[in-house]
């Protein structure tokens, strides 16, 4: 996107310098590191920075209205409401593509977002280990808002510890060992103290949830909530069955509240109007169907990862949809070819990171994450066998 930084970058990049990095990286919690690193970072000038930053800021309005509940009342599945929902979500995350607009410019096009955490730990890792290999342009930073590694790690603690201990703070998974993000779980117990624990492992006794760290019972009384819901459900029937715990009405704070995950999500899009965010409507409130199906993007509103969306979308596939109020029909943006690579170049996504304290009166932008593709779509099954590749973070210009 800076197209004298990218060519002194790619310049001076070796494929020794990149082992080396990847090689420290992988070792700093060994077996951890489980999805590719991509060779760059994405260099972001200042004003594609306040385009994002103007779209989310614009989208946090909507999300800190008081009317925002009422609009959102629908987007739960009633199997899956959670008790003790608060009042806001901790975190939100915003993707965007690097897209390119009529007249050939590039802009920001908001994907996805998610009431949900991100890989906040490892991506104040991953930057750290990559600048020990390969040069920081000056006037350029990964974090927003004016923070820095030290008061981001900060500002997470404070959040998901509140004034707890560590020990009786957990961060939930399914399988946390098995998961491909699982390198975050290693660097949240480094820099926060808490460490993951199964969603097996924990038992209840009368409205407090417990754990066994060790032989030692403990108390849980704050959850740093990674599990989906929606993977919950595909589980055996005695995984699910253990599951139904959390379903009930228990004595512990939510860091953030399942609850969130489907108020913020792709469920919000079609409430938001902003050049910055493609026009986006709930299936079953269409009366009349695109002409130009083709430039749309079908996508179910309950699942993740990219599981289920349709982006070749055909009358056929509406017409097989049993469930529309479940899907939305997206506008499809072009993700612009944006990163000069040795072969083909590359696009990229862009995902910011809002924190939400309690008594703050709205989120903030705090740091980022990049993913980099040559493939149909973002996502490590659509890059196989490919450089250039992979997870990575922005530098901003400031």
């Amino acid at each position: 996107m800076i197209p004298s930084i990218r060519k002194t970058y790619n310049a001076a990049f070796s494929k020794e310098n990149y082992d080396a990095f990847v090689n420290e990286l992988a070792n700093v919690f060994p077996g951890q590191l489980d999805f590719r690193v991509a060779e760059t970072p994405i260099f972001v000038p200042e004003n594609f920075k306040n385009k994002i930053l103007d779209a989310c800021e614009n989208i946090v309005d909507i999300i800190i209205d008081p009317k925002f509940k009422e609009l959102t009342k629908n987007a739960i599945p009633k199997n899956l409401n959670v008790p003790g929902e608060n009042d806001f979500s901790h975190f939100i995350c915003f993707d965007f593509g690097i897209c390119e607009n009529e007249i050939s410019e590039y802009e920001p096009q908001l994907i996805e977002m998610q009431g949900f955490p991100s890989l906040f730990c490892y991506e104040a890792l991953l930057p750290e280990i990559h600048k020990k290999y390969f040069p920081v342009p000056l006037g350029f930073d990964k974090y927003l808002g004016g923070y820095s590694k030290e008061s981001y790690i900060q500002l997470l603690k404070e959040i998901i510890l509140a004034d707890e201990k560590p020990e009786n703070v957990i961060l939930l998974e399914l399988f946390p060992e098995k998961q491909k993000t699982r390198i975050d779980f290693s660097c949240t117990a480094d820099y926060l103290g808490i460490h993951p624990v199964c969603l097996t492992r924990i038992f209840k006794e009368d409205k407090k949830l417990f754990y066994l760290d060790g032989n030692k019972k403990t108390e849980i009384r704050r959850i740093y909530n990674r599990l989906i819901f929606d993977e919950l459900q595909q589980q055996p029937l005695e995984i699910q069955e253990k599951g139904k715990i959390l379903f009930e009405d228990l004595e512990v704070e939510w860091i953030p509240h399942p609850n969130w995950f489907y108020r913020i999500s792709k469920y919000t899009l079609p409430f938001i109007r902003h050049p910055y965010v493609p026009n986006t409507f709930f299936l079953n409130e269409i009366n009349q169907m695109p002409a130009d199906l083709e430039n749309y993007v079908l996508k179910p509103l309950f699942s993740f990862a990219g599981q289920g969306v349709i982006i070749d979308v055909k009358k056929e596939d509406i017409e097989n949809v049993k469930d529309s109020q479940n899907w939305i029909l997206q506008r499809k943006v072009k993700y612009a070819d944006v990163i000069e690579t040795p072969d083909v170049p590359a696009k990229a996504e862009i995902r910011i990171f809002y924190f939400w304290k309690d008594g703050m009166t709205r989120p903030v932008p705090t740091n980022n994450l990049g993913r980099i593709s040559k493939g149909k779509m973002i996502g490590v099954r659509y890059n196989k066998d490919k450089e250039w590749v992979g997870g990575s973070f922005c530098l901003f210009e400031k």
